[in-house]
């Protein structure tokens, strides 16, 4: 057990820092997104308005799957395993429009 114990430790660290990160950017992107919809400064730079619809649009999925991750590699493998495949659905339906648009309700 310590061998394996050492390893998930480790591991658990470094997904527990992205996450950290991560959610550190996020929380300075939405604020600064908000503070654009009433006073516009960032639109005014189209690209990086863009960026940051992308990091606001998709980073509570990162954070909730780097989250995910930190606590499935404490657990057993099947866990880990199961919420792999999971994720690994999230990640392909995002690819396909249509059912992005029905499960938004944006389908006419």
């Amino acid at each position: 057990m310590g061998n394996n114990s050492g390893w998930k430790q480790k591991l658990s660290g470094v997904f527990d820092i992205i996450g950290e990160i991560l959610a550190v950017i996020y929380v300075v992107v939405f604020a600064l997104l908000l503070i654009d919809a009433q006073w516009p400064f960032i639109s005014n730079v189209e690209w990086l308005y863009n960026t940051f619809k992308v990091i606001w649009m998709y980073g509570g999925f990162v954070i909730a799957a780097i989250v995910g991750l930190e606590a499935m590699v404490k657990r057993n493998f099947l866990f880990f395993l199961i919420f792999a495949v999971l994720l690994a659905v999230c990640v392909i339906f995002t690819f396909f429009p249509d059912t992005y648009a029905n499960l938004l309700g944006f389908a006419s």
